[in-house]
Parts: C-alpha cells; sequence; structure tokens
C-alpha cells in the first residue's frame, strides 16, 4: 500500500524514483478506507532532507499512511525556504485539536545544549504532554529520544569524550518482544552524537526496558512497558551519504571529527560507504507501524484513551 503526502512535497518525486507507492491527497480522497494519522515532528535543521528520509521508512508496510508534517512555531528554520514551511507544515495550534495513530519527534542538533536552554524546549513540552490524550503511539528519535526520557522520566543526557560517529552493531536484549521480530542476531544503527543516554538511568526507572544495545555505542531502543512510546538513540533513517557530508563538513571546517566508524569500506573515505542498515530501519518502523500502531489503535481515533507517560 502507499504513503498518502501532500501534493508537490519534494520528496514525492525522490521516492517515487525510488520505486515507492506515492499517493497524493486527490487520489486518496476517492478511496473508502481510514489511512493511519502519522504526526512528524521535525526539528532537524534540513527539513527537507529528514522529511525524505522518514517517509520513505514508513512506506515500506501494506498500510496507507497519512503523513502530517509539524513544525515549533517558537524557532524558526533558518536551512529550509519559508515557501516550503508555510505550505506542508503546521503549527502546534493547528493540530492540537486533532487526533493521530502515531508520532515521530526527530533528532535536534541542540543535544550539548541544557534541554531548558533550547528555545522551543516549554512548546516541545507541551507537546510531549498533548501526546498522552492525543496520539496512541510515539516514536521519539536521537535528540527526540533523549528529549522523551528526561521530560517523562526525569532520565538525564551526558556527554561523551567524544563524538559517537559511524556505522555500529548492535544486538536484541528480547527477541520476544514484537518491534524485534524479525532482527539479526547482530544489526547495525548510524549514530552521530555527543551525548548519551546510560543503561544504569534506565534502569531506575520501572516502566522502562531496553530492547538493543550495543557494546560500543551502548543503549540503542527503549520502550515503556505500555508500548506506547519508543526511544532510539540511533538514527536508522539516515541516506547512505548522511554521515560522509556530516564528516566531510567538518573536516573542510578544520573541526576535530574522527572517520565514521566502520562506515566506509575499509574505514577510508576515498572509498564508498557500505551501507549495512537500510533493512534494519525499513524492519523497524514496519514492525511499529504494524504491531504499535495499526493493531492497536482505536478505528474512532475519538475513543483514544490517555496514555500515562
Amino acid at each position: 500500500m502507499p504513503i498518502k503526502i501532500a501534493d508537490q512535497l519534494p520528496a514525492q518525486r525522490t521516492l517515487e524514483s525510488e520505486n515507492i507507492f506515492v499517493m497524493t491527497e486527490e487520489r486518496a480522497s476517492m478511496q473508502d478506507i481510514r489511512p493511519l494519522r502519522i504526526l512528524l515532528l521535525n526539528l532537524m535543521p534540513t527539513k527537507i532532507e529528514t522529511e525524505t528520509q522518514f517517509l520513505r521508512l514508513l512506506s515500506n508496510t501494506p498500510l496507507q499512511v497519512e503523513i502530517e508534517l509539524l513544525q515549533t512555531s517558537t524557532h524558526k528554520s533558518k536551512n529550509t525556504s519559508e515557501e516550503h514551511m508555510i505550505k506542508f507544515y503546521k503549527t502546534f495550534d493547528e493540530i492540537r485539536d486533532q487526533r493521530f495513530d502515531g508520532m515521530i519527534i526527530t533528532g535536534a542538533p541542540v543535544e550539548q545544549m541544557a534541554f531548558e536552554d533550547v528555545d522551543y524546549w516549554p512548546e516541545l513540552c507541551e507537546i510531549m504532554e498533548w501526546s498522552k490524550k492525543n496520539v496512541y503511539s510515539t516514536f521519539h528519535v536521537c535528540w527526540g529520544a533523549q528529549a522523551g526520557l528526561y521530560y517523562h522520566y526525569g532520565v538525564p543526557k551526558h556527554p561523551l569524550p567524544e563524538k559517537m560517529f559511524g556505522v555500529f552493531p548492535h544486538r536484541p536484549l528480547d527477541l520476544f518482544h514484537p518491534l524485534m521480530r524479525g532482527m539479526d542476531d547482530i544489526f547495525y544503527i548510524p549514530h552521530s552524537r555527543h551525548t548519551e543516554t546510560r543503561a544504569g538511568d534506565i534502569a531506575l526507572v520501572k516502566d522502562l526496558q531496553i530492547l538493543s544495545y550495543s557494546d560500543i555505542s551502548g543503549v540503542h531502543l527503549i520502550s515503556d512497558m505500555e508500548c506506547r512510546n519508543f526511544y532510539a538513540t540511533g538514527h536508522s533513517e539516515y541516506d547512505r551519504d548522511t554521515l560522509a557530508r556530516e564528516y566531510f563538513r567538518d573536516r573542510d571546517k578544520g573541526l576535530p571529527i574522527r572517520v565514521p566508524y566502520n562506515y566506509f569500506t575499509d574505514d577510508d573515505p576515498t572509498k564508498p560507504v557500505l551501507m549495512k542498515w537500510h533493512g534494519t530501519g525499513s524492519l523497524l518502523f514496519s514492525n511499529w507501524l504494524n504491531y504499535f500502531v495499526y493493531q492497536r489503535t482505536p478505528y474512532d481515533l475519538s475513543t483514544l484513551t490517555n496514555s500515562e507517560k
């Protein structure tokens, strides 16, 4: 089944070139079916790139998915045209009276700041509080995961001695959890962050379970016990060249940056990138959509019950 997006969204051409079935609003309106309503709160500065990455992952299921793009009104995007933001993005005030089957909160390049120092932190807290009654399942990614864990549970983030940068091997800790169904004994996820979430802090919260872990990059996937909120410290949505562009950008600026771990062939930045995470990312979001959104959310969203976290 297709993914339903706004007419003329730039991601449409990219996804169609990858043989992904994209359905426009006009065609979808003629189908007698209720698609899953997914809200994407995009906190990344590269809005178009990030929305395309997540749309790609959400399209790889037999479910029809309708995407609503959300921005914070307290922070103006400097890297994406105002025309694009006005045309395709809503603000919280515009959607606060609506309900959604699922929501994704992306990462953001603010992890070295205290949460309270981020200019849109109060608005993000309001959205996360609102999600308890208006979203069935929320998937938090990277800084979005740190923000969610801090807001809901008081779990802190900790600075790393150097940037966690590369594609790291992970192992599932609970093969019987539906989110982990089909995962290999070892799977790979990109990370690009200066801070970490520690297993010891998670262990102090009875409502949280660690689902996957890396001996190098640490905690990866976390679930609440109700399985309505998930937290991922890595970036399974990344494109093949995302880490490469970040590496060459920082290197050319003279910033201290190591070659991303286990990413280029032979760890040589003059050689091609070995993509090891695309299948895992597709499976992860397919499992989320199937087991924790489609099979659990009420058909009538007006009957949605409150989530504790």
